[in-house]
């Protein structure tokens, strides 16, 4: 038995222990008080790169946000015996290794699990594990994903369901008449113009409503949107359509989206830390197409729910076949897309989520293989050094 002067002394360095426990996991984010530009710079791709990197990881900072909160286990992924090594390919005759894909692409994280297992991981421009990165579209993907839970859960009946049955404030608009299977695959037929850096253009028109931080306004400029041809005739990649998929998922769920995520994957799926996303006004809905941010392993673990065909320990989330339609290619209007439901089929039955400046979640199920990249390219669109398409298809070669 322990003398009471003993006792004290052990309880002393318990509660030590247990305060040390409690400060570590309420530690500041460690970015928090880096300047940063403005989301009008972000888009218009007008940011000097030390600010542009201090911008990306502090998101959370441009607009209210809602906490996708994990659950209370983490899943680990495990890190390799077998690192990955020596790796590099060929284009044009000009050999490039993951030093040039890195310092080209102007990457600042990049996460390669192969197996289950971590063969790369690597973080730049002063970013580390904890740090939080913006998504940009590839939240889209995830958005989309929620729908398919949201089927599978009875929350929507079909996916060939009018969205009006959903969301009636759209009853006699363009979007009347369109279908959650449009909806998923940018095909409603709805006209819109999604050129990031022209002020004009239906994307910056919805990036002003969501500055306005005016209750219902980007769903305002949704509902006054012309048609430009019948629901499932047209592919036009928008930005806005992901925003009637969030609201969808908040209508037939009952929930916020940040929630029903938490719920369905971010919880169950042992993420390591909490995300949050943007919201179109205080208080209100996610912006369904940008502004998710999370840390890399946890992007990855997305990833990774993907390739499990969108099953958690047993438990399945999606509907069977869902993760297989989502991610091939569509026909619309008698023309095969390259799009599936917000996912990008790319070579063999791979796939990826994919955001400006150069985000991914790239998933090779041929190869039980599992790519997450962060970039702070320059401009929204064309500026990669090297082809993403042509790295990411040598890599999936690469283990032949």
């Amino acid at each position: 038995m322990m003398s009471t002067s003993v006792q004290t002394v052990y309880a002393f360095f318990i509660m030590l222990h247990l305060v040390s426990s409690a400060s570590a996991a309420e530690q500041p984010y460690q970015h928090a008080d880096e300047q940063i530009g403005t989301v009008r710079q972000v888009y218009d791709g007008k940011l000097y790169p030390d600010i542009q990197v201090n911008t990306f990881r502090n998101i959370d900072r441009l607009f209210p946000t809602r906490t996708v909160a994990r659950g209370d286990s983490v899943s680990a992924i495990p890190v390799s015996d077998q690192p990955l090594q020596d790796f590099s390919y060929v284009v044009d005759g000009q050999t490039y290794d993951l030093y040039d894909v890195l310092a080209m692409n102007r990457v600042s994280g990049m996460l390669i699990i192969k197996d289950g297992e971590i063969l790369f991981e690597k973080y730049l421009l002063g970013n580390d594990e904890h740090t939080r990165w913006m998504s940009m579209s590839v939240v889209k993907s995830i958005t989309a994903t929620l729908i398919g839970a949201a089927i599978h859960d009875g929350f929507i009946s079909d996916i060939d369901d009018p969205i009006v049955d959903y969301l009636p404030r759209f009853e006699g608009t363009a979007y009347d008449g369109v279908t959650v299977r449009n909806l998923l695959q940018m095909s409603s037929g709805v006209d819109w113009n999604e050129t990031y850096t022209d002020p004009t253009s239906d994307r910056r028109r919805m990036l002003e409503a969501q500055i306005s931080q005016q209750p219902g306004a980007v769903l305002d400029l949704m509902a006054s949107l012309p048609r430009a041809g019948e629901p499932g005739t047209i592919w036009n990649y928008s930005t806005g359509e992901t925003q009637l998929a969030g609201a969808l998922v908040q209508a037939a769920t009952g929930m916020p989206v940040a929630d029903y995520l938490s719920q369905k994957i971010w919880a169950k799926a042992g993420m390591e830390a909490d995300a949050n996303w943007w919201l179109q006004s205080e208080d209100g809905l996610e912006v369904g197409g940008s502004g998710l941010s999370a840390t890399l392993r946890d992007y990855a673990r997305f990833g990774l729910f993907l390739l499990n065909d969108g099953v958690i320990n047993g438990e399945r989330v999606l509907p069977e076949g869902w993760v297989e339609a989502a991610s091939t290619r569509k026909v619309v209007g008698g023309e095969t897309v390259p799009y599936g439901y917000m996912l990008w089929p790319l070579h063999g039955r791979s796939y990826a989520a994919e955001g400006i400046f150069g985000q991914y979640v790239f998933v090779d199920p041929d190869k039980d293989l599992v790519v997450a990249i962060w970039s702070a390219q320059p401009k929204p669109l064309n500026r990669a050094g090297l082809n993403e398409y042509v790295f990411l298809r040598a890599l999936s070669d690469y283990f032949e």
